[in-house]
């Protein structure tokens, strides 16, 4: 064996590959009985504690004094609503931050959300509007958004600092006219309108989850899909075109599917702060040096911190908080983290 052979990196060679690929499959199926302990602890945990056998009752459909409408129409939906919105945020930051390249990039951060909360606020608080047209408002104005931030970065290799700075703007412009309407609106419309800006899985109804789950599952299938392309635009523009990748038809795509995905999660739960910043990063620390798109444990790690967070804000703190507030309180030290850190290494946002 030459010299150069022997000096190769552990982490290049094929043992150092099964150790990547045995790391990988642990950090997932860890984040999963995680995912499952929580929402199980969801529907356990409450005012009153009903076992396991009567929630499993439950969710067969027998009828469970007590339990039926606790169980079945207050916990369920909210736990499924968490897990699903979850999954959707934490693969859209994650596909966003490795297709920009920079941890910075998720769909709240660069304002992809503020589109569908200006929507919400304005049909809350001057249309009079509740329930699924609220979502529904939403939605169609957060991809509009997604839409016009795409629009003016423009094309090129410059096209993700430029999408990050306008989505910035764009957010800083509807916080102003979200303000405004809270201004002029009825102190009693501001609840409601407060209550949704918060992000909070208080209002979960099964109304809500299936064209969620559609979306999770149509939406993160296609991310899945791409996941191998993902990876490869990570590169670089050039190495990817080189690589046989077709760039534009592949970012549009990606860009598509995450925002779609960010904008039917905010429509159904509200603008839950940070997940889909912290999803990516933290699962990219536990899993460490890999060639994967990672999207898969970061939907996992996302629906941990919904339902992490949701079942903290109930249940630790003297007044029950919504599962934004909670997320809010954590993401941003590590946001300011972040931007130390990219500071000290001479990075630009």
């Amino acid at each position: 064996m030459s010299a150069a052979a022997a000096a190769v990196e552990p982490g290049f060679t094929e043992a150092g590959r099964r150790r990547r690929q045995r790391r990988y499959l642990a950090v997932t199926a860890a984040l999963a009985a995680l995912v499952a302990c929580l929402w199980w602890l969801m529907l356990l945990s409450g005012t009153t504690w009903y076992s396991p056998a009567e929630v499993v009752a439950v969710i067969a459909g027998r009828d469970v004094p007590g339990a039926v409408f606790a169980v079945g129409q207050l916990r369920l939906p909210r736990a499924l609503l968490g897990l699903l919105a979850g999954a959707a945020f934490g693969m859209a930051g994650r596909t966003s931050q490795t297709m920009l390249r920079n941890q910075l990039a998720s769909p709240d951060v660069i304002g992809i959300t503020s589109g569908a909360s200006m929507a919400a606020v304005f049909a809350i608080l001057v249309l009079g509007w509740s329930g699924m047209r609220v979502n529904l408002l939403a939605l169609v104005c957060g991809l509009g958004t997604a839409l016009v931030i795409y629009l003016l970065s423009g094309t090129g290799s410059t096209q993700g600092g430029r999408l990050i700075l306008i989505g910035i703007g764009i957010s800083a412009m509807f916080s102003s006219v979200i303000s405004y309407l809270q201004l002029r609106a009825s102190i009693y419309s501001v609840t409601d309108a407060m209550r949704w800006l918060s992000g909070s899985l208080g209002d979960a109804s099964w109304g809500q989850v299936p064209l969620l789950a559609g979306a999770v599952v149509l939406l993160g299938g296609a991310l899945l899909a791409l996941g191998r392309n993902l990876t490869t635009l990570s590169l670089g523009e050039e190495s990817a075109t080189g690589l046989g990748v077709h760039v534009d038809r592949t970012r549009l795509v990606l860009l598509l599917s995450t925002v779609a995905l960010a904008a039917f999660a905010t429509a159904a739960t509200g603008p839950i702060a940070f997940v889909a910043f912290l999803a990516g990063p933290l699962t990219a620390r536990l899993v460490g040096r890999t060639d994967r798109a990672l999207l898969a444990p970061s939907a996992l790690m996302g629906a941990a911190i919904v339902l992490g967070a949701d079942l903290a804000g109930q249940h630790l703190f003297p007044t029950a908080l919504p599962v934004g507030v909670v997320t809010g309180i954590v993401g941003a030290p590590y946001l300011l983290l972040q931007l130390v850190r990219l500071n000290r290494e001479g990075a630009s946002a």
